[in-house]
């Protein structure tokens, strides 16, 4: 048999060495171990630092090891990888710190009682009392405010996205674009300003009006992105076949877009959620229940966290319903992002219809 007929068996040398898929993870330990060996031969107290050196051998190691094995092409996409990663642990780690605290120092007095029941006569100094009032007062204030400001924002995208032309779009746009960076006090003081001369008194439904104002331009424009996902293709259809444009818009391009307006309209809800400086100036705050967000102070939780965070120099027990108090805010905030997540993957265009 001719040498040509026979099969080279040998490995082909056209793939280059790769490193083992846990050597990131290795490389990743020893440098843990090795920045906390600097940092202890060096007196660094901090842990901050500790990690910081930690994460400049890890990028420093992996680009040397990956350069020696697979080469400096390989080497720098390993390193851009291993930034990235950095980059997530940093953005991280105060997440995961800021989280803990609250639940470690919140789960104090949070309970039933906690829950269902007002200050009333409770002084800040004194153990007891509830955040009854405040949850009363934030969703009375919030919801007034997403009635006010998510129909708004919604049809203005809607204009700006189809029927929008010209100067006044621009106009428009400019002015959404200005709101969007707009701080809350600016908005409480604008309200403010009209309460002073028309000689009104603080209410409830005063600060539900700034609330609606840092509302607006959130949900103007994630609706106007929503909408201009939706394919040209499906208005043409229903224009071709006689139904008028409102019409196309009210029973084509809302459903089609639907679960990301709602997925949009509750980040807006969950972004007023937490604000506490138009409410310290137009509701003021009220240690009783009131159910009336039209007529009299009312509470709300982020002005009651800082109220009580304020009155608790020698008062555990104001700090710790600040805690407590926080810790039902972040819940709230988390249960709309989830339901919004719920609702954007419900509405979500399914494979195959």
């Amino acid at each position: 048999m001719s040498n040509a007929l026979v099969t080279d068996k040998r490995p082909s040398t056209l793939r280059a060495a790769s490193l083992p898929k846990w050597t990131p993870y290795a490389i990743a330990a020893g440098s843990l171990a090795l920045g906390i060996g600097i940092s202890a031969a060096a007196d660094l107290h901090s842990k901050i630092q500790w990690g910081l050196i930690a994460a400049i051998l890890f990028v420093l190691g992996t680009y040397g090891i990956a350069a020696r094995v697979e080469g400096r092409r390989q080497a720098k996409d390993r390193v851009a990888t291993s930034l990235v990663w950095v980059a997530f642990l940093v953005a991280l780690i105060p997440l995961v710190s800021l989280v803990w605290v609250t639940i470690s120092r919140g789960v104090k007095v949070l309970n039933v009682y906690f829950l269902t029941h007002s200050m009333g006569v409770v002084a800040d100094s004194e153990p007891g009392g509830g955040i009854y009032h405040a949850i009363i007062g934030s969703l009375e204030q919030v919801g007034l405010a997403t009635l006010i400001g998510a129909p708004i924002g919604v049809m203005t995208a809607i204009y700006l996205v189809e029927y929008g032309r010209g100067r006044l779009a621009s106009a428009v746009t400019f002015f959404v674009d200005v709101m969007t960076g707009i701080p809350s006090i600016v908005a409480g003081l604008f309200i403010l300003s009209l309460m002073l001369i028309f000689k009104m008194q603080p209410f409830g439904f005063a600060g539900s009006l700034a609330l609606a104002i840092l509302m607006m331009p959130v949900v103007v424009r994630s609706t106007e992105e929503m909408l201009k996902l939706v394919p040209n293709e499906l208005r043409e259809a229903s224009l071709a076949l006689g139904v008028p444009k409102w019409r196309t818009i009210l029973k084509v391009v809302l459903p089609t877009s639907i679960g990301g307006i709602t997925t949009g309209i509750m980040l807006a809800i969950a972004r007023i959620a937490g604000e506490t400086a138009p409410v310290l100036l137009l509701v003021f705050g009220n240690p009783f229940i009131n159910n009336n967000p039209f007529e009299g102070a009312q509470a709300s939780l982020p002005l009651y966290i800082y109220q009580q965070y304020s009155q608790s120099a020698g008062a555990n027990a104001a700090y710790d319903r600040a805690w407590a108090a926080s810790l039902t805010l972040i819940a709230f905030v988390m249960i709309l992002n989830l339901v919004a997540r719920g609702i954007a993957r419900w509405k979500a265009p399914k494979a195959g219809r």
